[in-house]
């Protein structure tokens, strides 16, 4: 049984086919989260469905742009939905708290320890946190890929043992969900190759992200050493038969890696603020993509875009255009020039401060 837990629920779990929220299957799984913070377990719960929760509140102005209707969906259903989530929590005596976010809040590992504290002030307060993305300031350029993205970084942060995904389908399938050929992949080890051949590219409704973007979350956080599964939220008891493990359930269950170190894993989910990329030869990707623990030298490095400051994150690119891995940069652009041709100076970007994505580890 995991002691420490991130609970994330999907847009299509908490809507209705009308938009609004479905309180029937809100409650069921709020009575399964409670039963998990009865028994001391710490749960973080991650939860969409704002923006469904008011659709149908308000009539909009047809010249409203996208972005605005979204602020103003979002900022009136999260009262909507926390106020459901209090009602029904206050059911079995636990108390909530509500935690808006923007991916702004894990730019920097001073950003970063900080919301670790408040979450972990809450639980030893035993508070249950309710956290969601703060749609009504985030900036598009930096907004979560979706919920599932921010489940990944909170479970990764609160060095959580398992992630639960809650989706509309049980799991990562073979093939398309709705192909009646297709079967549930229901076991998936950290390092697997890309699986984007098998899934579907379809968003939801209510939703930004597909499954793709869940496979992608559920193999960097089990590569952090944390156990994710990918279920159907629909399924009464899914939560208790899952963790407790008192039921064989049919879902994915993305097997643990052997861990990172926690700065690491801040690293791994901080593409979107990284100042510069570097372009590195093959003899570079090689080594560092190997089993080896390798720093980036300067003799790899083609060419830079962007400039950089000492601290500044980094992203690490190969000659085909794609990123293979995120870095700490040791010093500045200007540093790294002047020595470009030095083969004895240090690392442009140290070990320990250097996350590869698990498809480009060999």
């Amino acid at each position: 049984m995991y002691n420490k837990v991130c609970i994330k629920i999907g847009s299509n779990v908490l809507a209705n086919s009308e938009g609004g929220l479905n309180k029937s299957r809100i409650s069921e799984l709020v009575m399964q989260i409670a039963r998990l913070h009865q028994a001391g377990k710490k749960v973080v719960l991650v939860s969409s469905g704002a923006v469904a929760a008011a659709r149908g509140m308000v009539v909009m102005d047809k010249k409203t742009d996208r972005v605005s209707q979204r602020q103003l969906l979002s900022s009136m259903g999260q009262v909507k939905i926390m106020n459901l989530y209090a009602q029904l929590f206050d059911l079995y005596n636990i108390p909530i708290a509500q935690v808006l976010v923007t991916k702004q809040d894990f730019r920097s590992r001073e950003h970063y320890l900080n919301m670790k504290n408040c979450v972990n002030t809450l639980w030893e307060n035993g508070v249950l946190p309710v956290v969601n993305e703060n749609d009504a300031v985030s900036v598009t350029a930096l907004m979560f890929t979706d919920n599932d993205e921010l489940s990944g970084m909170m479970a990764s942060m609160m060095g959580c043992d398992a992630l639960v995904i809650l989706s509309n389908v049980d799991g990562i399938y073979n093939g398309h969900p709705d192909d009646p050929t297709a079967s549930v992949i229901p076991f998936i080890d950290a390092g697997e190759s890309d699986l984007s051949q098998y899934i579907s590219t379809a968003k939801s409704d209510f939703g930004r992200g597909g499954m793709l973007t869940k496979c992608r979350v559920a193999q960097k956080s089990a590569m952090s050493g944390i156990e994710v599964h990918i279920a159907n939220g629909n399924r009464d008891g899914i939560l208790t038969n899952l963790l407790d493990r008192s039921a064989s359930v049919v879902h994915t269950h993305f097997k643990a890696g052997e861990g990172v170190p926690a700065v690491k894993q801040w690293i791994a989910y901080s593409e979107g603020f990284a100042k510069a990329e570097v372009c590195v030869n093959s003899g570079a990707i090689q080594a560092l993509c190997s089993s080896k623990a390798t720093s980036l030298l300067l003799a790899g490095v083609v060419r830079f875009n962007g400039d950089f400051e000492k601290g500044d994150l980094i992203k690490i690119i190969n000659e085909q255009q794609q990123t293979i891995g995120i870095g700490k940069a040791s010093y500045s652009i200007a540093k790294a020039n002047k020595h470009w041709h030095d083969s004895k100076y240090k690392p442009l970007v140290h070990y320990d401060y250097l996350y590869v994505f698990p498809e480009f580890l060999t």
